[in-house]
């Protein structure tokens, strides 16, 4: 499981020139499900970016996390993060996970996130979004359950 993580004092997604997903002071995760994933990928991934200490102390520095802020957080699904760009120039997904498993592991990362009680808004699985937002600092995080980096 992959994701891009990024500090924000706002974000939002638009479908359809709607507004399904609107958060203030938090984080904005584009999250990535591999095929090879497992349950224990989702637990490690929504623990690691709740406890992550990017938000800053009465001093400036990195000592916070987001249940620290009383944060929101922001999930979009985003296949492409697996995207494998080493052989030409188009992308390879092929590590990707199916739809099928996709949704079910995107949906079960936000039900671990919500039941720590951080509130949660969301894109919409699989939709052309629109993604909007002010990185705060800035601040982008990669998170990689394998470790990769």
């Amino acid at each position: 499981m992959r994701a891009v993580v990024q500090r924000v004092l706002n974000a939002s997604v638009t479908v359809d020139n709607q507004i399904v997903g609107k958060i203030g002071h938090g984080l904005l995760v584009l999250l990535s499900i591999d095929e090879q994933d497992n349950e224990a990928d989702i637990q490690y991934t929504a623990e690691k970016i709740i406890g992550l200490r990017i938000f800053n102390d009465a001093e400036g520095k990195f000592n916070l996390s987001l249940e620290d802020v009383n944060g929101e957080m922001l999930v979009v699904s985003q296949f492409t993060l697996h995207g494998d760009c080493r052989r030409g120039r188009r992308p390879s997904f092929s590590t990707s996970a199916r739809p099928e498993k996709a949704i079910l592991y995107y949906e079960k990362f936000i039900e671990i996130v919500r039941n720590k009680g951080i509130h949660v808004e969301t894109g919409v699985f699989a939709a052309h979004m629109l993604v909007s937002l002010v990185n705060d600092g800035p601040v982008t995080i990669l998170v990689d359950s394998k470790k990769v980096f």
